[in-house]
């Protein structure tokens, strides 16, 4: 839900931002929250965030999924089948390469903010149900100024089906959001 007072509007060919009312702004100096997948949206999430707000310090956040290795594969309604035993041992290893996958991915996203004259941390975080979930605790947590998003613009069933980052943040977030539209321009 979007709060009493909040609007948001489309800056052209760039980003959408929402506005909050005064009274749910944070006003304590905390980082700009960037959330980066390593996707071409995400890495001009960061620039876009460099050129407007480059005097905030950034927070590059990768969210990874804990326990992937006992997710099943999916069957066919008609055969009957019980879902594979997974090794305990199988899964730690599984889940140490995911994380240290999103660390380096969170690295390259701060990485990329650096090179851009600006201070920046990474942060992989395994995800607690949702992506757009942990993504708000971390930017709660830290005392936010702003979240910043990529958006890859999926729309019709794809979207519906995949749901939209983007979309749960400017809904619930308790600071300003702004995603940035992943261009149709090849970056240099």
């Amino acid at each position: 839900m979007m709060y009493r007072g909040s609007r948001s509007r489309k800056i052209p060919n760039l980003m959408s931002v929402t506005e909050q009312p005064a009274s749910r702004i944070n006003t304590r100096q905390g980082p700009l929250v960037v959330a980066y997948d390593g996707s071409a949206a995400s890495r001009q999430a960061v620039v876009a965030s460099a050129t407007l707000m480059g005097s905030f310090p950034m927070l590059v956040v990768t969210v990874w999924e804990e326990g992937l290795a006992y997710v099943a594969p999916p069957i066919a309604s008609d055969q009957m089948a019980m879902a594979p035993m997974v090794n305990p041992a199988v899964v730690i290893d599984v889940d140490r390469e995911m994380h240290q996958h999103a660390e380096r991915i969170s690295r390259d996203g701060a990485e990329l903010a650096r090179s851009l004259n600006v201070t920046a941390d990474p942060l992989a975080v395994s995800d607690e149900g949702s992506i757009p979930a942990t993504i708000l605790r971390v930017a709660s947590e830290r005392h936010a100024v702003a979240i910043v998003v990529g958006s890859r613009g999926l729309s019709g069933l794809r979207s519906r089906l995949e749901g939209s980052t983007s979309k749960r943040l400017l809904k619930r977030a308790s600071c300003p959001v702004i995603v940035v539209h992943e261009s149709d321009q090849p970056q240099d």
